[in-house]
């Protein structure tokens, strides 16, 4: 069987298994549990008034790593950071002209279903807006979905630190890698660890082309070379809750949030091109 064939037989079998967890939710909400062959396989749990159910049913589970192990494994790590990067300790993430008078800053976590939606509404208008100049962007990155007891897991740090070996390659690589994490057919559902698993993350980067067998790229991710400076990108989202920032995606222009109908973030092309407009007016 070609690579080719085997990548392909490895995204259908993750759409068949995401099509089946989504049937599997409906069927929970209704009946407030969730039976698989006469054994209860989900541990219910209650957030805000949504259940959440938590499986470890799918194939390769046994890569899954925990919050608390991820952590304490990146701690015993050497610290290292990706080239393309800035501030103390390399935590800023900043991307477009060096020139552009304006500063988008981009709250989102790997995990985050919503932020999922937005890339892939409205992903390549802002990727527009960074060629043409209008504003640079800030990305900072959340791992919350990770610290959140009735989900955890360790994939929002793990999918941040295969993003920093991206940047190590080009600003470029780094946008178009996140693209694809978060395109429909990848991303996982939010309960779902899935990205706690390096080597789907270093078979997901073969979408990318700056990625695509690149061997330097491919050992940062499986040796987590840049676990702990993942860490302290976090350390950045988790200061934003002083300026607001409670939830993802999140954003804010020269530190002005952007909102449209009360508190909720710009999702479609019109609607976020035209809460940046309005601000650049001002």
């Amino acid at each position: 069987m070609s690579k080719r064939n085997t990548q392909q037989n490895k995204q259908a079998a993750r759409e068949r298994l995401r099509i089946e967890r989504e049937k599997q939710a409906k069927k929970e909400k209704a009946r407030r549990q969730l039976v698989v062959g006469g054994a209860i396989v989900a541990v219910l749990a209650v957030a805000g008034g949504i259940g959440v159910a938590i499986a470890n049913m799918n194939e390769g589970a046994e890569t899954k790593v925990s919050n608390k192990q991820w952590k304490s494994d990146a701690k015993k790590k050497a610290f290292a950071k990706p080239a393309n990067t800035g501030g103390d300790k390399g935590a800023e993430i900043v991307i477009g002209k060096k020139d552009a008078k304006n500063t988008l800053t981009v709250f989102e976590d790997m995990r985050c279903p919503v932020c999922s939606s937005f890339e892939q509404a409205t992903g390549a208008t802002l990727q527009a807006d960074l060629k043409s100049g209008k504003y640079k962007a800030q990305f900072k990155m959340g791992t919350f979905i990770d610290e959140n007891p009735q989900i955890s897991g360790s994939g929002s740090k793990n999918a941040l630190s295969a993003l920093g070996a991206a940047l190590n390659v080009s600003p470029d690589a780094f946008l178009e890698y996140k693209k694809v994490l978060f395109d429909a057919k990848n991303h996982p559902d939010e309960r779902e660890d899935e990205y706690s698993d390096d080597k789907l993350l270093v078979e997901i980067a073969q979408e990318v082309k700056e990625l695509k067998g690149n061997k330097g790229f491919e050992k940062n991710v499986l040796d987590g070379t840049y676990d702990k400076w993942a860490l302290e990108v976090s350390k950045l989202f988790d200061k934003a809750k002083d300026e607001g920032i409670t939830g993802t995606p999140a954003f804010q222009l020269n530190g002005e949030k952007l909102t449209v109908g009360g508190d909720n973030p710009p999702m479609t092309p019109d609607q976020f091109t035209s809460a940046i407009d309005e601000k650049l007016k001002k």
